[in-house]
């Protein structure tokens, strides 16, 4: 039977049942999600509005959520049901293609500020590697009639990732309220309909390293290194440096202070060496500010150092650091955000070859 909702506003001891009124415009349901999507009870920003498709007609909205999974919204407007959930699916086939530099491109001309740094914006932090890794397709509708909701139960059993929202108007005393109610509850989320994620592609040289926890980076400058330990979280990521990379250091709090290559793979502190002034010497041998010892003996919770020769290093004080760019909370990652590394080479000054 297709979904119905009421509201009653309790006076005293008696409910009054609030009336409930077509909204002016369908159009106007479509502008209230485009402002606030929050409306379908997550978090997402809105990263297309009437987004031409290669076959012709726009879908009406495209979302992405903080897992970078993407949500096609669209309008039931005059459309039959049948239509409707045709074009939901023609739509979420196209949808389902794009790479995560579709998706960029298609934020890139809707939203007002790059892709990167709205996200940050609205989830706190930067866009994961995979993008449109899942696709969630959702009708909504003003009201839901039988038949669109036989269809959609339909397509669920077979693991299709459809689902149906509609929104009641109601008016009282001359307030408005609007009201929401999903066909199927989240836990009823169907298990199929996955696909390979869309993961941002990795050019097999950039990695990202964090430097922080307390240590100077001045020491990490003049003594051509880097550093991380203390437990197998921080020690383990740094020992997967290899010889040979460029890794981009980000001071957590500050931003990013520097660019260099890695001249040899990690080793336990107390048996560094690194590279100053054209001689290999004992790291432990140096005039150091910052403490890098560990407590414990084992590999896990020791200070493990990677020798570097920098090509572009600078003050903490000067670090650089822009809304949307990449971070994490571990030692050392692949840096695969393209946002991220345009901004370095070309503050830093170093090609991208």
């Amino acid at each position: 039977m297709p979904v119905e909702m009421r509201m009653w506003r309790i006076d005293g001891d008696e409910p009054r049942a609030l009336t409930a009124s077509a909204l002016p415009a369908e159009k106007d349901l479509h502008e209230f999600l485009k402002r606030d999507p929050s409306l379908l009870g997550e978090r997402l920003l809105v990263i297309g509005s009437e987004v031409t498709t290669p076959f012709g007609p726009r879908l009406d909205l495209l979302a992405i959520d903080a897992e970078g999974s993407l949500h096609l919204l669209e309008l039931k407007r005059d459309k039959t049901p049948r239509e409707v959930v045709a074009q939901v699916l023609d739509y979420g086939s196209w949808v389902s293609t794009l790479s995560r530099e579709d998706v960029i491109d298609i934020a890139n001309r809707h939203l007002s500020q790059p892709f990167e740094a709205a996200f940050e914006d609205v989830f706190g932090g930067a866009p994961p590697d995979e993008l449109n890794h899942d696709l969630h397709l959702t009708l909504v509708a003003a009201e839901l009639d039988a038949s669109a909701e036989r269809i959609v139960n339909y397509l669920r059993t077979f693991g299709v990732p459809v689902n149906a929202v509609f929104f009641s108007y109601l008016e009282d005393e001359g307030r408005r309220y609007l009201a929401r109610s999903w066909l199927a509850a989240d836990e009823e989320e169907p298990s199929g309909g996955g696909k390979p994620g869309k993961r941002a592609t990795w050019n097999g040289r950039d990695w990202y390293v964090s430097f922080g926890g307390g240590r100077p980076w001045e020491d990490a400058r003049q003594f051509n290194f880097v550093s991380a330990g203390g437990g197998k979280f921080y020690s383990q990521t740094i020992r997967s440096l290899p010889e040979g990379s460029r890794v981009w250091v980000n001071v957590p709090g500050s931003g990013y202070v520097a660019v260099g290559t890695t001249l040899a793979p990690a080793s336990r502190f107390d048996e560094a060496k690194v590279l100053v002034d054209g001689s290999w010497c004992r790291l432990t041998e140096q005039r150091l500010s910052g403490n890098y010892q560990h407590r414990g003996d084992g590999d896990d919770e020791a200070e493990w150092v990677v020798p570097v020769a920098w090509a572009r290093s600078g003050p903490e004080s000067q670090a650089f650091w822009q809304k949307g760019m990449f971070a994490s909370q571990h030692s050392a990652c692949k840096l695969r955000q393209e946002f991220t590394l345009s901004l370095l080479e070309d503050l830093f000054g170093v090609s991208n070859e």
